[in-house]
């Protein structure tokens, strides 16, 4: 069991890393939620039943490990007098993937319903297709990309009320 979880390790860490900094924006963050992910994967790696590939088991428990972090080192950080870009007509994902917009998108998403912010987060940062995502939520791949598109409307909407 060693040398196989080394090899799931090998393979999957940067994917793993890549996904949980994305996602905070933090590199602090994302070692920090990547070597509890893998911890807890070792922990629980017989009960991988295979269902789904191991990618998207790995990043559904980052996920996880990433809402625990959030909450063990929840901080309020102040916006007074902070100019923040016009964001009207931009595409919530080109505005994702743009470092000094990411944590305005992070603000937005956590505004959402649960499932939709999962959805959105999984598909653009994990950049998992739709029938991943589906697979997560026990769901079909229609129904993450229709979850996902009204997500990103969702988004733009609370966008161009700012």
């Amino acid at each position: 069991m060693g040398l196989r979880f080394e090899e799931i390790y090998d393979r999957y860490f940067k994917d793993v890393y890549r996904y949980v900094l994305r996602l905070s924006g933090s590199s602090d963050a994302a070692e920090e939620v990547t070597a509890e992910t893998f911890f807890k994967a070792l922990s629980h790696i017989n009960s991988f039943r295979g269902e789904c590939s191991m990618y998207t088991w790995l990043v559904r428990i980052a996920g996880n490990c990433y809402k625990t972090y959030l909450k063990k080192n929840r901080r309020t950080e102040s916006l007074d007098g902070v100019e923040e870009p016009a964001y009207i007509g931009k595409n919530p994902e080109d505005i994702a993937l743009d470092r000094d917009d990411a944590a305005r998108i992070r603000r937005v998403l956590h505004t959402l319903p649960e499932t939709y912010k999962e959805v959105f987060m999984w598909r653009v940062f994990a950049e998992m297709s739709f029938e991943e995502i589906g697979l997560l939520f026990g769901k079909t791949a229609n129904w993450a990309c229709v979850t996902y598109h009204r997500a990103r409307k969702m988004i733009a909407q609370k966008e161009e009320l700012k």
